[in-house]
């Protein structure tokens, strides 16, 4: 009976203890939002000056980009192809990109500490020749894989948050 009084108080503790760590926010390791916030200013340079080879430089030489509109691109190779594609073939400009990820990016995957994930947001303005500039927000999804003291994209993907709106002109 006394038993039984006791695991009351004891259960009660366990849970209490359980729900404060599990509302406790996922705290990135500084030196890692470091490194996610150069390779996003790295990739943020790379679309605003058309630079596919910067941008295919960012991932893995295995890695895969998925994106809205087209089936999987595998490699870094086929990544950079791809880019210069939209910059090139499609004269596509971005004037304006800004990723930006989201507060508790990156989450580390394993107990090696060498993979991790992380979620975000971006705000771009681009422009096709001969087309008004517009406005497009959306998120993102990546993997990352430590490279020295950097990261670099294992796989990446995004979506709209709604559809282009024109841009304001100054």
């Amino acid at each position: 009976m006394k038993i039984r009084f006791l695991l009351v108080p004891v259960g009660l503790a366990i849970s209490f203890v359980v729900v404060t760590f599990a509302q406790q926010p996922n705290t990135p390791d500084p030196q890692l939002r470091e490194a996610l916030a150069t390779l996003f200013k790295k990739m943020d340079d790379g679309f605003v000056n058309s630079d596919a080879p910067a941008l295919a430089a960012l991932y893995t030489d295995d890695a895969v980009h998925v994106t809205f509109n087209r089936p999987p691109i595998y490699g870094r190779e086929a990544i950079q192809k791809h880019f210069e594609g939209d910059f090139k073939g499609l004269k596509l400009h971005f004037s304006h990109y800004v990723s930006k990820p989201e507060e508790h990016s990156p989450h580390v995957i394993g107990t090696a500490g060498n993979e991790l994930w992380g979620t975000g947001e971006f705000d771009q303005t681009f422009q096709f020749e001969n087309a008004n500039p517009m406005r497009q927000k959306g998120h993102f999804l990546c993997v990352l894989v430590r490279d020295g003291d950097a990261l670099k994209i294992k796989v990446d993907t995004f979506n709209f948050s709604g559809p282009a709106v024109p841009a304001e002109t100054k």
